[in-house]
């Protein structure tokens, strides 16, 4: 049995490359797509994405309409508010959720864990193998070198209209190293006399051009450093691994999931 789909931001750059790979699955069908109403040029996905194969396809602002033929919803509309109402629609129908829009606040993030009570949800800051393996190697140097005298830094580059800052990768990897390497204070940026603290980590936004997303951890000791880097050059890597995460999550048992669970890492 397919996969059926609906995609949320279906016309924004990462749900057209969902599409576009979802329709190359033979695994998954496309059931609908959902947009912001001022967004909509056509009711049909088919003519507004100039897809022939999905003629006839649905394109709403109202994602009820489309949760009877679906089994997964893939969140992708990159407003946290959206998202959220979402996720409460389609888990009350029992459909699951892959959500990787960014930037929730921690309440929002509660709401979202609530809503897994009903359906399964899963929530991940970046869906490529290789981001999810960074915050892997990223755990395992912080343990090796905490109380190393090794100083940790993150410094991410984005395209010049994402909308959060610092990333939502860059969030996850500054928890990662704040957990296991004992971290205090979170700094963004650093101007005037700034010597650095005891225990203090920096956190760097860069933002500008087409970057699709770059990330390094610096871990400076003296006379050596270490630099872990992911760098993406297309958003085929984060839409691969929401419609790899959409496959995977369907039947799955209520409850929180990220993409470690479908990696299995």
């Amino acid at each position: 049995m397919s996969t059926r789909v609906v995609v949320c931001g279906a016309l924004g750059r990462m749900g057209r490359r969902i599409i576009e790979l979802s329709l190359q699955d033979p695994e998954v069908e496309v059931v609908g797509g959902v947009e912001h109403p001022d967004c909509i040029p056509s009711l049909d996905l088919g003519e507004a994405l100039s897809k022939e194969e999905l003629r006839g396809v649905l394109l709403t602002s109202r994602l009820e309409e489309l949760l009877p033929s679906c089994n997964v919803v893939i969140e992708f509309s990159g407003n946290t508010t959206a998202a959220v109402g979402h996720t409460k629609l389609a888990t009350l129908d029992g459909k699951a959720v892959v959500i990787g829009t960014t930037g929730f606040t921690e309440g929002e993030v509660k709401d979202i864990e609530e809503c897994s009570k009903n359906a399964p949800v899963l929530l991940s800051p970046n869906m490529s193998l290789g981001v999810n393996l960074l915050f892997k190697l990223v755990e395992t140097a912080a343990r090796v070198l905490k109380d190393k005298n090794f100083d940790m830094e993150v410094v991410e580059v984005h395209h010049r209209f994402k909308k959060d800052a610092p990333s939502g990768t860059a969030v996850k990897l500054t928890e990662i190293l704040k957990e296991t390497a004992d971290l205090k204070k979170v700094v963004h940026g650093r101007e005037g006399e700034a010597p650095r603290e005891q225990g203090e980590l920096g956190v760097f936004a860069v933002r500008g051009g087409d970057v699709v997303g770059d990330h390094t951890v610096y871990f400076l000791g003296f006379g050596e450093r270490i630099e872990l880097t992911h760098r993406a050059t297309s958003r085929d890597t984060f839409a691969k691994g929401s419609v790899e995460a959409a496959k995977w999550i369907k039947g799955k048992e209520p409850g929180m999931y990220t993409m470690f669970d479908v990696l299995n890492l």
